[in-house]
């Protein structure tokens, strides 16, 4: 049986983004972003199209304008979880972001990894990777965070880090990449 690409993407195998499939989820969910992004800031709360497509939405969880996402569906937003303006996930896998955990303005999730090979990355092959942010976790603006990546509950990553590695409940990291300044 032939597994179609959303199949792949799901399962964390290799798959191509140059998929007739995938463009059309792409396109309903820059859909919902703009209409997200261009609505008055005191209607916004969530956009009722961006709500209806992220995969869990906690209560009093809040994005801020500008969003952007490739998928949308798979992200989960805990109660209270906070991103703020510009901020970019590349949801090609599951992303969750835990209750009271805070995004600065333009953090940035890529959850997609390239093929290493030029003839690979021509033919649109990627594999997503999942990433997960604990409660109460606080990324500083600008920070980057790679598939595969879990960042513990309490967590601190400082402005501008790119986390490439999990970080521990309670730990505080910055730089690029990301090395650990403190603990608990």
């Amino acid at each position: 049986m032939v597994q179609s690409e959303r199949a792949k993407m799901a399962a964390g195998e290799w798959y191509t983004c140059l998929d007739d499939d995938l463009g059309a989820l792409r396109g309903l969910a820059a859909d919902a972003v703009f209409e997200h992004n261009t609505l008055p800031p005191r209607q916004r709360g969530n956009g009722p199209a961006l709500r209806t497509l992220l995969g869990g939405v906690g209560e009093g969880a809040r994005i801020e304008a500008p969003f952007h996402c490739a998928y949308g569906f798979n992200i989960f937003l805990g109660d209270r979880a906070f991103l703020n303006a510009g901020c970019t996930i590349l949801d090609t896998a599951l992303v969750r972001i835990g209750k009271g955990t805070l995004l600065g303005p333009n953090v940035q999730i890529y959850c997609a990894e390239h093929h290493k090979e030029p003839a690979g990355r021509q033919a649109g092959l990627e594999i997503a990777r999942p990433v997960t942010i604990g409660d109460n976790a606080w990324i500083g603006g600008s920070a980057v965070i790679l598939g595969g990546v879990s960042i513990g509950e309490g967590a601190i990553v400082g402005a501008g880090a790119v986390v490439t590695r999990d970080v521990a409940a309670n730990t505080t990291v910055v730089g690029n990449p990301a090395r650990v300044v403190s603990r608990g």
